[in-house]
């Protein structure tokens, strides 16, 4: 029997708690940490070694598949770690294309025209949609690489033109990690618009998302949220009103938080994580006075 676990802990005592609202989000943490990169500002610290978080296995997958069809989820995102190191990823992707619209947050590098052909079937043959983001942070090689490691860059930017020649329009994620290097020029969104434009791609789709204080960053940080800082706040806008991860180990809150003890709110089961989540990061923070989503949208 999977169970609720107490609100409250080391991690939580005090904090706000923001209302669970409605099942939109399923996120599934499927590599946990693992990863073939070690990107600087890794919002999780995964890599390639030791991953502190671990893989999922295929058959927990699945059985959060099947509840949260159960619980008329609208949408899946498939994250890590990398979702495509998960040797049964093709096939998961394939269930969770026949219960909601499934995006992979994947960090491209290790695309393969193979791959590509096979994403492209399931986009065609699927019930419903599927959506690749490619994890980029600059338009220069080598500031990109300086963050994600010798040779990310042209990897990545090989996975978009394998993708966008099929036909699956990839979302560019970017960060504004370097946006110092850019003082005066134009805005993240519309650097990678117009790269995204030579590359040949007729329509370039860019998500930017802000960064965040955890990770490998963790300590740029220290505030939290409290009560009168939410005072006349919706808080059932947060991410976590509407969104559930699960990763091994359990539930979570967030998907910015998966693995943290303060974030869990079930040791397995999704029903059971459906209540209040407590506010006790510095990631929170962003959230609020950002309004961002780690959503397509």
């Amino acid at each position: 029997m999977k169970r609720a676990l107490p609100l409250l802990s080391a991690e939580t005592a005090g904090a706000p708690v923001a209302p669970f609202v409605r099942f939109t989000a399923l996120w599934i943490q499927v590599t946990g940490t693992w990863c073939n990169l070690e990107c600087a500002h890794c919002l999780n610290a995964s890599g390639p070694k030791d991953p502190w978080l671990r893989v999922m296995e295929a058959s927990a997958v699945r059985r959060a598949l099947a509840e949260a069809e159960t619980l008329g989820v609208k949408e899946i995102y498939f994250t890590g770690g990398e979702p495509f190191l998960h040797r049964e990823i093709l096939p998961l992707l394939a269930e969770s294309l026949q219960v909601a619209p499934t995006t992979v947050l994947t960090n491209g590098t290790v695309m393969t025209p193979a791959i590509a052909d096979e994403l492209a079937r399931l986009a065609a043959t699927a019930r419903y949609s599927l959506e690749i983001r490619v994890s980029l942070d600059d338009v220069d090689p080598d500031l990109n690489d300086r963050v994600r490691g010798r040779g990310a860059w042209s990897r990545a930017v090989r996975a978009i033109r394998l993708l966008d020649d099929r036909g699956l329009l990839p979302i560019v994620t970017a960060t504004e990690l370097l946006s110092a290097d850019h003082a005066g020029g134009p805005g993240t969104y519309d650097r990678f618009r117009d790269f995204l434009r030579s590359l040949g791609v007729g329509k370039p789709r860019v998500k930017v998302m802000p960064v965040f204080a955890l990770g490998r960053l963790e300590g740029g940080a220290t505030a939290v949220l409290d009560e009168t800082m939410l005072e006349g706040f919706d808080r059932g806008l947060l991410q976590c009103g509407d969104s559930r991860v699960v990763a091994d180990g359990g539930v979570y809150a967030c998907p910015i938080l998966a693995g943290l003890p303060g974030a869990r709110l079930s040791d397995g089961g999704l029903a059971e994580a459906f209540r209040p989540a407590a506010l006790y990061h510095p990631a929170c923070v962003t959230c609020h006075q950002t309004g961002m989503s780690c959503r397509n949208s």
